[in-house]
């Protein structure tokens, strides 16, 4: 049995050591921030990304240091032919740090890798029933985001989300979403809140959001928010953050509870960038 005095000691010293080590990666990260942002992405904005200057001025800054920082961290690797250019990294972490700005989070600490497809792919997954009959299940899916480290992505659509900003459906917003919403420990559509939100209000305005959305669904009617949201409370928060971001005013109008919650949760009010 380890004495007392001495498992104080090491309790001591690994807090020291994330201490230390918590400081060390946000240093790094200002001087990667403070770096000039290269002309050739700016090209690749001004090319690819409707939304950019659309945005204040003061969040387009925030966002290129957000950039540069997202790039440094992470590694994108290509599959079927895919080649990582600069106009893949830049105009997917521009649409990734969008979710980022005037928030006080970690870069996606649990995400290491971003895997990119050319378009649609296929995934193959085996699974077991309640009998304990193996089954093998073929999807052509878009994207993916893993807890595990990874988000797999379309090209061509994230391509395609990047051009057009206001059809309320962005693949990278989707997919990063669960990316937030899995720090929390688990994907629910509900994602680790800032001290000014409450957490009961939030619980009450989406889950009779989703239930409202559910059914929709049902009877068939058309919505706003798409309804591949009322699939589970983790796709509809992904699903409103595509919203959120690119239909940001009929949001507001069709359900303001809903955006104002969304509002203070991203920390930004996307209905005003253009006005």
């Amino acid at each position: 049995m380890v004495p007392l005095y001495i498992f104080l000691a090491l309790c001591a010293g690994l807090i020291a050591w994330i201490a230390t080590s918590s400081i060390r990666r946000r240093k790094k990260r200002q001087e990667i921030a403070n770096q000039p942002f290269p002309k050739e992405w700016r090209n690749i904005l001004r090319k690819n990304l409707s939304f950019f200057y659309k945005m204040p001025t003061d969040l387009q800054l925030q966002l290129k240091d957000k950039m540069k920082v997202f790039l440094s961290e992470k590694t994108f690797t290509g599959h079927q032919g895919q080649d990582i250019t600069d106009e893949v990294k830049v105009t997917i972490a521009a649409q990734a740090c969008l979710l980022l700005l005037n928030r006080n989070t970690d870069f996606y600490p649990f995400l290491q890798t971003i895997a990119i497809y050319p378009a649609a792919f296929i995934t193959n997954r085996s699974s077991q029933d309640g009998s304990g009959v193996h089954q093998r299940d073929s999807r052509v899916i878009l994207g993916e985001s893993w807890n595990r480290g990874k988000v797999i992505l379309s090209w061509k659509d994230s391509a395609s989300g990047g051009a057009d900003f206001e059809d309320g459906h962005n693949l990278v917003i989707h997919e990063f979403a669960h990316q937030l919403d899995g720090e929390s420990g688990t994907n629910n559509g509900a994602p680790p809140l800032s001290k000014e939100q409450n957490y009961d209000k939030w619980s009450n305005t989406l889950s009779a959001e989703f239930e409202k959305l559910r059914q929709q669904a049902q009877r068939g009617e058309p919505t706003l928010i798409d309804k591949y949201g009322a699939t589970n409370p983790a796709e509809f928060f992904a699903v409103t953050s595509e919203v959120f971001f690119e239909r940001p005013k009929d949001l507001r109008n069709q359900h303001p509870e809903l955006y104002q919650q969304f509002k203070q949760f991203y920390n930004v009010d996307p209905a005003g960038w253009d006005s």
